[in-house]
């Protein structure tokens, strides 16, 4: 409905917001038609050409285009969007709800992911990278929706750890504690708006891998409150996963480094000031529009 809306809405003289939560929706849909093509999934996650041209019309006629990270941001800039329509608006995340509910195990290492189990999230790459990772007392979780067809194609190639637990949807009460007593949170997508469970994890002290292609670079500083690795690098997650396995010391300095990062960004109190701030500029424009239409009339002698 955003683009009907929208052109009501400038009709009647306002301002509009596009808010995007992900990529360019040409840059989403290549990046899924090239993971389709990698793992021989040419039927799954496409983007419907009518979509883009849907969101391309949304992105023409809106004022302003708001993306919640700098990968984001880039892809618009990439698509021939100029700088000044863009606006930079970083999720937050609800201290009440994600805080430290305990401490993992010192003699395991768990890895857990969070979110919708599907190419776009690059699954494949975590499960490559968790094999690869030497540890007696290794585990690897997936909590959110799954995906059997992706499953599937990962077992015939061999890659499916059989001793993942697939917990499917978690309530945010046991979702915390989840992230408490994991040893690290990865998200790895190959196209992510953001990936809101990075600062969730991070609130409760969990240490984080995210990919370039989200928003860890722009919450999190690579080598200190977790890592960030390029996508679709198998070898680069392993690397760190094993990483902070191997030195336990390193991993609880980075859960500290994590909760005062995301403890400093302010929660969602600071996401809704600076979205009330960008409002308010518009408005204000439109006032200065107002005001200067006006005056021109009033020099041409309309009343």
């Amino acid at each position: 409905a955003g683009l009907a809306s929208s052109r009501v809405a400038k009709a009647q003289g306002a301002h509009t917001v596009c808010d995007r939560g992900s990529s360019h929706i040409r840059s989403q849909a290549q990046l899924l038609h090239e993971e389709c093509q990698i793992w021989g999934m040419p039927l799954a996650e496409r983007v419907d050409p009518r979509v883009i041209v849907r969101e391309e019309a949304e992105y023409a006629q809106a004022d302003k285009i708001t993306v919640p990270s700098t990968f984001s941001l880039n892809s618009f800039l990439q698509n021939g969007v100029p700088a000044n329509k863009l606006h930079l608006l970083p999720y937050g995340v609800d201290l009440s709800k994600f805080s430290p509910t305990g401490r993992p195990l010192d003699d395991e290492f768990n890895v857990l992911f969070v979110g919708g189990m599907c190419l776009r999230k690059g699954i494949p790459y975590l499960v490559q990278a968790y094999q690869a990772l030497k540890h007696p007392r290794k585990t690897l979780t997936f909590a959110g929706s799954f995906s059997p067809a992706l499953m599937n194609m990962l077992r015939q190639k061999g890659l499916w750890p059989e001793d993942a637990r697939i917990l499917g949807h978690v309530p945010q009460k046991e979702l915390k504690h989840l992230m408490s007593t994991s040893h690290v949170m990865v998200l790895p997508s190959v196209e992510d708006g953001f990936g809101l469970v990075l600062s969730q994890a991070m609130a409760c002290g969990c240490v984080v891998i995210g990919s370039e292609n989200t928003g860890a670079p722009d919450i999190v500083e690579n080598g200190t409150e977790g890592f960030i690795v390029p996508i679709r690098d198998s070898r680069a997650l392993a690397e760190r996963l094993q990483q902070l396995a191997d030195d336990p010391a390193l991993r609880l300095t980075m859960s500290d480094a994590a909760l005062a990062r995301v403890q400093m960004m302010g929660g969602w109190t600071q996401y809704g000031d600076a979205a009330l701030a960008l409002y308010h500029s518009l408005a204000a424009q439109k006032g200065d529009m107002q005001q200067a239409d006006k005056q021109t009339g009033k020099q041409r002698g309309r009343p």
